[in-house]
């Protein structure tokens, strides 16, 4: 490849990255994985771009060449669940929790920063905060890979059927087929919550941080809605219902003493780094919670315990130096 052809891929490719990544993600439900499989899909293009002979655009080609690689990845890898896709919620909040070692790799949420352009037409940015959000990707990891990707690129990226069955090498029956039954077990319509309107989430979330940083139980009960669920990743066990969350969170509220927290945004969903008291006076990672929000309060809250995602997401494990906020900007 000439250098002249090198300047032309990069100047022509780049602007894809990013919608790249947000598919491979969807596809894989790993932020770290989509991330490997975008550099490597970069690098072949790059390696072939001098026979590139433009029969399809320079997009689709750097879809294919990522559907393919994303494919390959899946053969080798186990789906990512949450703790709702594995079982039953646990009625009981004085249970043992059961935390799942090694055998499990679970679904990762990913910043906002990672997959929202900017800038952007507000009306774009709505549909994709909507097709990022945690629960929709989590039920993408159900489908066989083939399904995922035609539901992905037809309903997700709005794809025409003759450009997905031109990139996955399939006939126009085989995509609608598969399309079909992806739609039955995965409506992207069933996570299109009615959020609230701007004033009343930012009030929903100050009381949020509020209940969690006084230790407030009584607080909570009046921010979660009556189904709300609660899932800790890695631990396998999960709690749905106000009632029996709140009796579960009394309980490790009296343990772990009332926490700092500090805003940031997952999968298009207001999200916060809880740190807690580490009995030196200073602070520990606890949890990422990512929370999601409706016009009737916090219906779910999966909180990744522990600190790995901090450094993903831009926040300090330590916490020198930041400063706390008390919702996202």
């Amino acid at each position: 490849m000439t250098e002249a052809e090198e300047d032309e891929f990069s100047r022509l490719s780049e602007p894809f990255r990013r919608e790249l990544l947000a598919y491979c993600y969807r596809m894989l439900g790993s932020v770290d994985d989509a991330e490997e499989v975008v550099q490597d899909v970069y690098l072949d293009a790059w390696r072939a771009y001098d026979r590139f002979e433009g029969r399809s655009s320079l997009r689709t080609w750097l879809y294919r060449i990522a559907t393919r690689a994303c494919f390959k990845a899946l053969e080798k890898s186990r789906r990512r669940p949450l703790p709702a896709d594995l079982g039953a919620p646990q009625a009981d909040p004085d249970a043992r929790l059961r935390r799942t070692v090694g055998e499990v790799l679970w679904l990762q949420p990913i910043p906002d920063f990672l997959f929202t352009a900017a800038p952007a037409d507000p009306a774009t940015v709505v549909v994709e905060r909507q097709t990022m959000r945690l629960a929709l990707v989590g039920a993408l990891q159900q489908l066989p890979p083939r399904q995922r990707a035609v539901l992905i690129l037809r309903d997700v990226l709005q794809w025409h059927t003759a450009e997905v069955t031109q990139l996955l090498g399939m006939t126009t029956a085989a995509v609608n087929s598969a399309l079909q039954r992806a739609r039955t077990q995965v409506p992207l319509s069933q996570d299109n919550l009615a959020e609230p309107a701007e004033p009343q989430q930012r009030a929903l979330l100050d009381r949020y941080v509020a209940a969690f940083e006084t230790a407030n139980v009584d607080e909570l009960v009046a921010v979660l809605t009556q189904d709300a669920r609660w899932e800790m990743p890695p631990i396998a066990t999960w709690f749905e219902g106000r009632d029996t969350i709140l009796a579960f969170l009394a309980r490790q509220m009296g343990v772990i003493g009332p926490a700092t927290l500090v805003a940031t945004s997952a999968n298009g969903q207001p999200a916060f780094a809880v740190y807690v008291r580490d009995g030196a006076g200073g602070y520990r990672p606890h949890a990422l919670h990512v929370l999601t929000s409706t016009a009737d309060g916090i219906g779910r809250i999966v909180a990744f315990h522990g600190g790995e995602l901090f450094p993903l997401f831009g926040v300090d494990p330590d916490m020198a130096g930041i400063t706390v906020a008390r919702r996202p900007a």
